[in-house]
């Protein structure tokens, strides 16, 4: 089994699309990762041999920021935002979205299930 960074990569799938469930790391950066250290994208990470794995797990240590201290990093960012009182620590604190997304009809995601807001009463004559 391969585990990099704290991970359990799947055995069943190819190393293009394992890696990819690390934390920080992309199709792109995949592709770069792979040429770096000599592996086959196509082939299967119960096929991999301990030495690319390790291979894989000295480039990923030396040249990406993955996993707990990406998490880390991403976390601290936003807690700097939200301390400073800028409009983008503001946004994140209250729950809406960060980058001038409309939020009347969307947002779903952020703002979370819809809360009914019972309409103006009709005043009778």
């Amino acid at each position: 089994m391969a585990r990099i960074a704290g991970i359990d990569l799947p055995r069943d799938k190819a190393v293009l699309y394992a890696l990819p469930m690390l934390f920080g790391i992309g199709k792109h950066n995949v592709h770069e990762l792979v040429e770096k250290a000599g592996v086959d994208p196509r082939k299967k990470v119960r096929d991999l041999s301990e030495s690319e794995v390790a291979h894989l797990r000295e480039i990923i240590d030396r040249d990406y920021q993955v996993e707990g201290d990406l998490r880390r990093e991403v976390n601290g960012n936003i807690r700097r935002l939200i301390d400073i009182n800028c409009y983008r620590g503001l946004r994140h604190r209250r729950g809406l979205p960060v980058n001038g997304q409309r939020t009347r009809s969307n947002a779903r995601t952020r703002k979370g299930k819809p809360k009914t807001v019972a309409g103006k009463k009709k005043a009778k004559k």
